[in-house]
């Protein structure tokens, strides 16, 4: 689980960095425009860091391309995974979208 957490977290900074407010992140991954963050949406979104990190392009990032060169290799589809995981986690009210607030609340 440790080696996900430091992926969530890099995408997450890295996203966050190219937005300014709450608000700005939400349109950005917003792609059908209903003003909330649906499942795929927020993986599609996620999901560039990994892209960006697999150099070689194989949906695994080894440990040469992991950062520090340390940790087990991870799939594109186990990031995947664990992104819908931290989705529903923080999809507070259950609806399964993710609105501007619940974007902007810690991680559950």
């Amino acid at each position: 689980m440790r080696r996900f957490s430091w992926l969530l977290l890099l995408a997450s900074a890295a996203a966050q960095a190219q937005v300014s407010d709450t608000g700005s992140y939400l349109q950005r991954m917003d792609n059908d425009g209903d003003g909330k963050v649906g499942v795929e949406e927020y993986v599609q979104w996620m999901l560039y860091a990994f892209d960006r990190m697999d150099r070689n392009g194989d949906g695994v990032l080894t440990r040469d391309e992991l950062p520090g060169g340390k940790g087990s290799p991870i799939t594109r589809e186990q990031q995947r995974q664990t992104l819908i995981e931290r989705f529903h986690r923080q999809d507070a009210n259950g609806d399964g979208y993710l609105s501007a607030k619940e974007l902007a609340a810690p991680p559950r």
